[in-house]
């Protein structure tokens, strides 16, 4: 049997051949043999192949003796929610986020919507897959749960809804879920939404929703300016990232909205610890700073935020690959909460997203995440570390290599899910400065690549 589907985090791969019906009711039993789960929310994403894998998939949880909870169509983020707001013992969504349409997959969680992945379960699963499977003497029980009035009430509560005005807004859902939740909020809300790609459909007709890719802004972009909007907002297929643009349809890197989001997050909430990833980090560190916040390195990657922010009591983590984290979400991540604290903040400040960010970019000019296919990602890292640490005023392995020095840093790390290097440039005011260091780091990584 192909087990290639579970990864670090998750299960993704393609359908039929890597994930299937047949493997899905499977899995359903083992999840339930490994964790114990008797009540486990079930919910599933826009593919065309997402609702058959959890019917499946509930199947094999009810085999099992597990009561499935059903919540249909809808964003990871309400999984997450339904599993700990109704205290349940699991939950599965059913997606493969923004993969190729042909993809499927899979994310777990446990009580309290605690994520499970590799090092706590996810293999023990896999392997539980491959022996034999007795019915449980009581099967569960299918039971539908409407999740969305306690879901959108729940996003309300993040923003002062009297301080809000109208203000003209594009939002993009890339024909994934999250027009939906637009849909559902709106009537609470005082904005116009500009709708782009809006309505669900697991066909893709305007390519894979994944606004990390260049060629897919140009329709938010566009739609900014062409209604002359306050912002533009646009998600993954199941909605639990969210990349912003500012009024001008400039597209703004995740790393200075984690920023604008502590900022926001730590006025309201009067202090408190904020989670972040080492790959950029002195936006987030000076804006946590001035407003009375402790900033706490974590590892990159949702399970290691998120049992930070435990460990810490953290009110908000950010990552720049645009996952938003929060402790009232049960330190889940979710692409809904960010931009409607954005549009808070635009609303009482009066001010342009872009008159926010701007500074921000000129404080600390940054290269954007890149990533590089590289033969011996090890002993590539070994030999920059081996010619940068020396001068430098730091040096870390929290995660990958940090190096900084008084002007400028890097981050160089081997990606969790993909066999690239990825880098990371950043200076303080000077990008001049910050472009040649970034080229002479790509320089040099290509020399020792051979």
């Amino acid at each position: 049997m192909d087990l290639s589907c579970f990864k670090a985090y998750d299960l993704r791969g393609r359908v039929p051949e890597q994930l299937n019906p047949e493997l899905a009711e499977l899995i359903g039993r083992a999840y339930v043999a490994v964790t114990g789960a008797r009540r486990v929310i079930v919910g599933y994403d826009i593919r065309l192949s997402s609702p058959d894998i959890a019917k499946a998939l509930s199947a094999g949880l009810m085999a099992a003796g597990a009561d499935v909870y059903d919540i249909g169509l809808c964003g990871t983020e309400q999984v997450y929610f339904a599993t700990s707001h109704y205290r349940m013992d699991g939950g599965i969504m059913v997606t493969a986020s923004h993969n190729p349409k042909d993809h499927n997959g899979m994310k777990m969680v446990g009580p309290e919507s605690r994520p499970i992945s590799s090092d706590n379960g996810l293999n023990d699963i896999r392997d539980r897959v491959l022996e034999p499977f007795e019915d449980a003497v009581a099967p569960g029980q299918l039971e539908s749960l409407k999740v969305e009035a306690d879901y959108v009430e729940h996003l309300l509560g993040y923003v002062d809804r009297d301080t809000l005005g109208p203000m003209k807004i594009v939002v993009n859902a890339g024909n994934g879920g999250a027009g939906l939740v637009i849909d559902a909020l709106e009537a609470a809300l005082p904005f116009e939404f500009i709708k782009v790609h809006h309505q669900p459909d697991g066909a893709f007709p305007n390519g894979v929703p994944n606004p990390i890719l260049e060629e897919n802004r140009a329709a938010t972009a566009e739609a900014v300016v062409e209604h002359q909007a306050a912002m533009g907002i646009a998600w993954d297929g199941d909605y639990d990232r969210c990349f912003f643009f500012d009024e001008n349809g400039r597209f703004i890197e995740g790393y200075y909205i984690v920023g604008l989001l502590a900022d926001q997050f730590l006025r309201k909430a009067g202090g408190g610890k904020v989670i972040h990833d080492p790959r950029l980090t002195w936006n987030t560190l000076d804006l946590v700073a001035a407003a009375g916040g402790e900033a706490i390195e974590s590892k990159t990657g949702h399970a290691f935020i998120k049992q930070r922010m435990r460990d810490e009591d953290a009110v908000y983590g950010g990552e720049m690959s645009a996952h938003h984290y929060f402790r009232d979400f049960a330190y889940c991540d979710s692409g809904m909460i960010p931009w409607l604290l954005v549009a808070e903040r635009l609303c009482q400040s009066g001010q342009s997203l872009s008159s926010l960010i701007d500074a921000r970019i000129d404080a600390y000019p940054a290269s954007g995440e890149i990533n590089r296919t590289i033969a011996n990602p090890p002993e590539v890292i070994a030999a920059i570390e081996q010619a940068y640490g020396g001068p430098a005023t730091s040096v870390s392995h929290v995660d990958g290599l940090s190096v900084a020095f008084d002007d400028w840093r890097f981050n160089l790390r081997m990606s969790n899910t993909e066999p690239v290097v990825r880098l990371n440039v950043e200076s303080r005011g000077d990008r001049a400065l910050m472009e040649a260091k970034t080229a002479e780091l790509l320089a040099e990584m290509e020399r020792l690549n051979g």
